[in-house]
């Protein structure tokens, strides 16, 4: 999430311009842009590792929930109201450039209003259900991009030529700019459900030394399969094909894995806090930064910035000026968890 708001402050945009292409920290400032089709840039995990987080988180509040004498189905009434929301609020997110009412699934909010729902009705089924409804939905991706057949988008893995191509027509007559497709929130349903699992495992009476094992295991498995199938169903997160969720899946089991062993086994928690106030009000930070917060903060600090680093250059004006928006935002969140303030649905 913190990587999320500093996308909002332009500041990889300024790195990119601070060097020549070839140069190292040119190579540095692209993998915080998106790759542009096949392949993978380290700003093509941050979707999936939230998206497995709030997995992981979801068995631990079920639980909390539970022990508050709430019943199953008051908690399904809570995750499907949860769920509206947060799609609301990610359609919402897009009407606002605009003006206009849109039904996109891109942004992770409209898609999380699909996985959570998913992974939360099978939640309580046995491990080996949950892992085969993960793999029978990117079976079912596979089968639909490799077998359709619609004259113009009978190409499985060629920008806007694709069956989430195709759909995308269908709902709105129109491809999104980068050819994100609504239909990726079926395949990345997988991290939830994935991120679910870790949750229960983390929760479980295992060993911390067995629970270690078996998120790096998930992990290589993860990465093996996914560079495994690179040849035959290309790495594309803008279409979230099979290899790209094997991919980045084996990278959040991998994530969580060297953070378990370092704050829960090894104790070091020096530096947490800097993350952790950001992780608290995750979903207020993310959608005051999407709707003007971040570029309102950019014009109030753009001034001193330029008048401070006059003598650096614009590009180095430009860094001056993200660094300290990001600051402020971050200031934000710490302040609100000071004085216990977060935003929750």
């Amino acid at each position: 999430m913190f990587l999320l708001v500093a996308e909002f402050t332009h500041f990889s945009f300024y790195l990119l311009s601070f060097q020549a292409e070839g140069t190292f920290i040119h190579g540095i400032a692209e993998q915080l842009e998106h790759h542009p089709w096949h392949g993978f840039h380290f700003w093509d995990l941050i979707q999936p590792f939230f998206m497995f987080i709030v997995g992981v988180a979801m068995p631990l509040s079920y639980a909390t929930r539970t022990i508050k004498g709430e019943s199953h189905q008051q908690i399904l009434h809570h995750t499907i109201r949860r769920s509206l929301l947060l799609l609301f609020m990610g359609w919402g997110l897009y009407c606002i450039p605009d003006g206009k009412i849109t039904f996109y699934f891109q942004n992770v909010l409209a898609q999380l209003s699909v996985t959570i729902l998913i992974a939360f009705l099978i939640m309580r089924k046995p491990v080996l259900t949950q892992i085969l409804v993960s793999l029978g939905l990117l079976a079912f991706t596979e089968f639909l991009y490799r077998t359709c057949s619609v004259e113009g988008y009978n190409q499985p893995f060629v920008a806007g030529h694709n069956f989430g191509s195709w759909v995308d027509m269908l709902i709105s007559g129109k491809l999104s700019d980068g050819n994100w497709v609504n239909f990726n929130a079926i395949p990345t349903a997988a991290h939830t459900i994935w991120g679910v699992l870790a949750g229960k495992l983390l929760m479980s009476d295992k060993k911390a030394k067995m629970k270690l094992r078996i998120l790096i295991l998930a992990g290589i498995t993860g990465l093996i399969i996914g560079y495994g199938l690179d040849p035959v169903t290309p790495i594309i997160k803008r279409i979230a094909t099979t290899s790209f969720i094997f991919f980045s899946g084996g990278w959040t089991f991998l994530a969580l894995a060297l953070t378990y062993w370092l704050i829960d086994i090894r104790k070091y928690q020096k530096g947490i806090l800097f993350f952790t106030v950001v992780g608290m009000n995750s979903l207020a930070i993310y959608l005051f930064a999407s709707i003007g917060g971040a570029d309102l903060i950019d014009k109030m600090v753009t001034p001193f910035a330029w008048a401070l680093f006059s003598w650096s250059g614009e590009v180095a004006q430009g860094m001056a000026m993200s660094l300290i928006a990001l600051l402020i935002l971050w200031y934000i969140c710490y302040w609100m968890f000071k004085n216990k303030i977060f935003i929750k649905i």
